[in-house]
């Protein structure tokens, strides 16, 4: 049997194994006695092994029936499960997933998986991982001293996308591993040389060991540095040996692939894959090792009859294709707008019937490919708590991740791209945010500090909340550094309320670190996160209580193709505004138009609100003072402007549609939409209006 037709399912249904492995890991690690969480780690590995064996991926099935070995133990009580156990199950894990990504990608999902076998055999027989890092030095002690590209740089989610966006702007990344002279004496100075060096070729990311290690000088004498750079591999390497004392270096450009957390299932299956029938003996010893959906699919694909099985049932269904019906419907939008408006036109009771009904159905349809498009965001969710456990370790701090509205709903397309802002902003909590033990003592707090991640639906928009309860933001500290750095004036800095100068740590480049570390502290700051997220349509603020703790919040549109829009008139163009951003409608006379700083404002409901006239935002020819004004009230947050146009047409759906590469930089317009007459309407961005 043909098993490429299967390959995309067994894909899927492996991530799910191993996000449900890594989840269950983290819960039997805080309740150790419980045994129910080990079956089900169990029955997710015995399934993917199943699923390996019968797709002929035998590295996958060979460490994944040893995984099981270790489970089965524990689960028979003949092991205790520890922090140590755990740590190298999580390491087949990592293994694991990286071997299902290579599957992913067109790869044969080879990895040479010798030593995590290795180790998992001897917990399995009862040895003591001490034991086992013994064995270890004891080889290693045997072998000399390593050579510098034995050693092996992993890069965290962080940092590959730093990698990633890094390469999209034209750099490159290499690793470079540099040997010193065996009977150097200075090691510490002679790796800040080398850094300094390469601190003028571009921005170094990660260093093996770490940089603390190198600074106290507890490695031999090979390390291991990535940098993000323009500079030819060549001359980098030319520049590096030019250090005294370096005896070789090797250059090699890093090639990443896409990290199997960055991937979102598209959606939850009951059917699943198939197995190759050599033999009706092999095929059903096969098949028993099959999870009950994906036997079910493999009896229903053998079967000569091939029944079909009443009940209800869901498939998988490629984002392309939602993509694709997506586009459509939106023609049917900018059609049946045509249609209201001719209805409208000519006032033929039938034919105005006959419209109404149609915009009925259409408008049913519109909701259910939107719900098709929305994934939860548990969907993300899922992979932080444990980056968390693991951040928490190499910063020797105590934290509790909570997670709250993990059902919470977004277009897949916005969830897409929300990932990496998040774990920059969970890195930049538990890095900056949260204190050390010590120093939450003698603050006193407990030694463990809380991380919320929290998600909510708020009218067309979702909010995300990354909070903690660590130290907050030195108001003082952060403007110091702004100053010194260039980001803002003294003069500015000072009529800057609390709000905007927590932003300011948004800024490019900005960073407070004192100490560089492979965490934080090297200029890669949180100006991508506001980045991404702006381009999406949303927005990010900034809550913070010296002592108390950070809140960032982050404003999400639900989806990113239709929206609602108020359509305004502005000499004989027409504007959308987005329903979201509006407030109210106003229609304002002339004299009640006051004049404070240079800015024309008016009295809304005893708010100050300033006045910003489309025409001349706009370049549009403008009429001259009229006596009445039309308004529409819009906000940003707790900011309020409102916008003079010459008339308000009426509220409609409209299709979101980009303005394309030639035109990126069009201030206040952020796409335009086709209306129901064939003319072109600006969807305006009241959010840069609102700066």
């Amino acid at each position: 049997m043909e098993l490429n037709q299967y390959l995309e399912v067994f894909i899927e249904e492996s991530k799910e194994h191993l996000q449900t492995c890594n989840v269950q890991l983290l819960e039997l690690e805080k309740n150790p006695e419980d045994l129910s969480i080990v079956n089900e780690i169990f029955r997710s590995a015995h399934t993917l092994k199943g699923m390996a064996a019968t797709m002929g991926y035998e590295d996958l099935a060979n460490l994944t029936h040893q995984m099981e070995n270790v489970l089965d133990a524990i689960r028979n009580n003949k092991l205790q499960v520890s922090s140590q156990i755990l740590d190298v199950v999580f390491m087949a894990v990592d293994d694991l997933e990286a071997m299902v990504m290579s599957i992913a990608e067109g790869g044969d999902g080879k990895r040479d998986v010798t030593e995590i076998v290795k180790k998992l055999a001897l917990i399995e027989k009862g040895e003591s991982i001490d034991s086992l890092k013994a064995k270890e030095e004891a080889a290693a002690a045997v072998t000399e001293i390593e050579s510098p590209r034995s050693q092996a740089a992993e890069y965290d989610q962080f940092e590959q996308t730093v990698i990633q966006q890094s390469k999209e702007q034209g750099y490159s990344c290499f690793e470079i591993s540099v040997s010193l002279r065996e009977d150097c004496l200075l090691k510490a100075a002679r790796v800040f040389m080398v850094f300094e060096v390469l601190e003028k070729c571009g921005e170094v990311i990660k260093s093996v060991p770490a940089v603390e290690v190198l600074e106290e000088e507890n490695f031999d004498h090979d390390f291991l540095v990535s940098i993000v750079t323009k500079e030819p591999q060549e001359d980098i390497k030319k520049k590096v040996l030019k250090v005294s004392e370096v005896e070789n270096v090797d250059v090699q450009l890093v090639e990443l692939h896409k990290s199997i957390e960055g991937t979102i299932p598209a959606g939850r299956v009951d059917e699943s894959i198939s197995a190759r029938k050599d033999s009706t003996e092999d095929n059903d010893e096969k098949v028993s090792n099959l999870s009950p959906q994906a036997a079910e699919a493999v009896k229903k694909e053998t079967s000569p009859s091939k029944q079909v099985h009443a009940g209800n049932k869901t498939i998988r269904v490629n984002i392309e294709r939602l993509d694709i019906l997506m586009n459509l419907f939106e023609e049917l939008v900018i059609d049946r707008g045509r249609l209201e408006q001719i209805s409208k036109e000519l006032g033929h009771p039938e034919l105005n019937e006959t419209v109404e009904r149609m915009s009925r159905i259409s408008g049913d349809l519109q909701n259910i490919i939107l719900n098709m498009r929305m994934v939860p965001v548990e969907t993300v969710f899922n992979r932080f708590p444990r980056m968390i456990r693991q951040l928490a370790r190499d910063l020797n701090k105590k934290i509790e991740l909570e997670i709250i509205g993990a059902e919470t709903e977004l277009d897949r397309t916005v969830i897409d791209e929300i990932g990496d802002p998040l774990v920059h902003l969970l890195r930049n909590a538990i890095d900056h945010g949260i204190e050390t033990p010590e120093i939450r003592r003698q603050n006193g707090k407990p030694d463990e500090g809380k991380v919320t991640l929290k998600a909510y639906h708020s009218g067309n928009h979702v909010f995300i909340e990354i909070s903690d309860n660590g130290g907050g933001i030195s108001r003082e500290k952060v403007l110091k550094k702004a100053i010194s750095q260039g980001v803002v004036s003294e003069e500015a800095a000072s009529a800057l309320t609390d709000r905007q100068v927590y932003e300011l740590i948004l800024a490019s480049g900005f960073s407070t670190a004192e100490t560089i570390s492979d965490i934080s502290g090297r200029g890669v700051g949180l100006d991508v996160v506001k980045a991404t997220i702006e381009s999406l349509g949303g927005s990010i603020t900034i809550d913070s209580v010296l002592g108390e703790g950070s809140t960032f919040s982050i404003q999400l549109p639900l989806t990113l193709s239709i929206i609602s829009v108020m359509l305004v008139e502005v000499e004989k163009e027409k504007y959308a505004i987005p329903l979201s951003s509006i407030i109210e409608t106003a229609i304002i006379k002339r004299e009640d138009i006051l004049n404070a700083h240079n800015q024309q404002v008016i009295d809304f409901r005893g708010k100050v609100v300033p006045l910003l006239f489309l025409e001349e935002v706009f370049q549009v020819a403008q009429r001259g003072e009229d006596e009445f004004y039309s308004v529409v009230i819009v906000r940003k947050g707790d900011r309020m402007a409102g916008l003079v146009v010459d008339s308000f047409i009426g509220q409609q759906e409209v299709v979101l549609k980009s303005l394309g590469n030639y035109l990126t930089d069009v201030f206040a317009i952020s796409g335009a939409t086709i209306l129901g007459d064939g003319q072109v309407a600006l969807i305006v961005d009241c959010n840069a209006l609102i700066k």
